[in-house]
């Protein structure tokens, strides 16, 4: 029994800290109403134009504004509170969420309309996401960071498993349809402002300041007005992140997958093609990713005895990039949602180590623009790989863009592990939340890594 029980994920921070747990309730209900839109959206678009480019496109609709505010939201992060900015902007999503709502019911069937809020709807949350994450090593212990960043992947665990699920119902209930998809991702956003209005402040703090945790270090003191918003400090947070063999190796890594080995823009045409393109089916799909992520999170207790996490975070990004390349080729639906389960299982290590890796190795100060520079790189990456597979898709074929974009996959994490020693030989280390030097090696102090130059 004691065995089966160190197998399961860490739950102590859900007993130990009130903010986080609401923190954490609050953002799993909104998650799952933001699978809803998400699911909603590119079946919309598609139902429009039956076209793979058309979904791609949305794609690319989420990743410009991605790419040109995120790093930007990292900069305004460092210098505001950060509270306040994610209560102001997840309002704001509301609205959107509303409007996507709005539209559905009208039967508008405007595709401009659908890019347009998807436009806005990605420059508010490349602004909040990043923030978001930020809160955790605020909330929790050095120690405890690995089992939030599990507990933070079990939620996207739990959207993804009932989120498509029960999108694909509501969506094929006659006089719900997809508008009650958005509907019920709009009210699910109560949830969400309701478990951040509850945080304490956060408040930014100086380069040569400890990170707060559980409570305020000694010394604590706000430095606001010492990191400007803007090209300079995101400058700032770019250089940190080039000088660290470690930070650069997870970002590749993750770059990798997401550009070359998640083809969803081609899941409704694979869909269509090979199983006559019931909404049910495609929600499982999405599902399946979801069921294979959720039991290898429930079961990541061993994670935290993991130390080489940038070696294990390769040996994931393979399995993901080789389990998609199954999928598209293997026969029957049940062979083809078990290597979808499988890349699931294997995202939810790569998800959870890299979040680590980045929270651990950096100071409070760059925390914002870093952790915005990992939101560009996953949530860009993965528009630029929709937007890659779909563009692929209508040149070849919906399989032969994903058995293509799976094998490159590997053979870019084989890569990565030869040209970056470094990152490889990276060992985690559960010492202090701030601290982290630029060869993946613990400073004594927070003073030894590197500190934004004066605005």
């Amino acid at each position: 029994m004691q065995v089966f029980k160190s197998l399961l994920v860490d739950v102590s921070p859900l007993r130990e800290s009130a903010a986080f747990r609401r923190l954490w309730i609050g953002s799993t209900l909104s998650s799952i109403g933001g699978a809803l839109t998400w699911f909603a959206v590119p079946l919309q678009v598609y139902d429009l134009t039956r076209s793979p480019l058309a979904v791609g496109l949305v794609g690319l609709a989420q990743m410009v504004p991605t790419l040109t505010i995120g790093l930007l939201g990292g900069s305004i992060a460092d210098a505001v509170d950060r509270r306040k900015l994610v209560l102001i902007v997840s309002s704001a999503l509301a609205v959107v969420a509303a409007g996507l709502t709005a539209q559905a019911f009208a039967g508008l069937g405007q595709l401009w309309l659908l890019y347009l809020l998807v436009v806005i709807s990605s420059g508010l949350l490349a602004i909040s996401a990043p923030a978001r994450q930020t809160f955790i090593p605020r909330l929790l212990t050095p120690g405890k960071l690995p089992a939030g960043m599990a507990l933070n992947r079990l939620t996207f665990q739990i959207m993804l498993t009932a989120g498509p699920a029960l999108a694909g119902l509501i969506a094929a209930t006659p006089h719900l349809g997809l508008g009650g998809c958005y509907l019920i991702d709009t009210l699910s956003f109560g949830a969400s402002l309701y478990g951040v209005a509850r945080l304490p402040a956060m408040p930014p703090v100086s380069a040569n300041t400890s990170s707060a945790v559980s409570g305020r270090p000694s010394g604590y003191r706000t430095a606001a007005g010492k990191t400007r918003p803007g090209p300079r400090a995101v400058a700032e947070g770019v250089r940190y992140i080039g000088r660290s063999p470690v930070l650069a190796g997870a970002f590749l890594a993750d770059l990798n997958a997401t550009v070359f080995g998640l083809p969803t823009a081609l899941f409704p045409a694979i869909n269509a093609q090979r199983f006559g393109g019931d909404p049910r089916t495609l929600g499982l799909f999405l599902t399946a990713i979801g069921v294979g992520g959720l039991v290898s999170v429930c079961f990541s207790g061993p994670i935290k005895h993991v130390s080489r996490q940038g070696r294990a975070m390769l040996i994931a990004v393979a399995i993901w990039g080789a389990a998609f390349a199954g999928f598209a080729v293997v026969p029957g639906l049940w062979l083809t949602l078990g290597l979808l389960a499988i890349a699931g299982a294997a995202d939810t290590f790569t998800v959870v180590f890299r979040g680590t890796i980045v929270q651990t190795t950096t100071p409070d100060a760059f925390r914002g623009r870093v952790t915005a520079a990992d939101y560009v790189v996953g949530a860009g990456g993965g528009q630029l790989g929709n937007l890659e597979a779909g563009a692929l898709g209508s040149l070849t074929s919906p399989v032969i863009s994903a058995v293509t974009g799976g094998v490159v996959t590997v053979a870019g994490a084989l890569v990565i592990w030869l040209a970056l020693p470094a990152f490889v030989r990276y060992r985690f280390k559960a010492g202090r939340a701030d601290e982290g030097g630029l060869d993946g090696q613990e400073p004594e102090s927070a003073e030894a890594a590197p500190t934004p130059a004066p605005a």
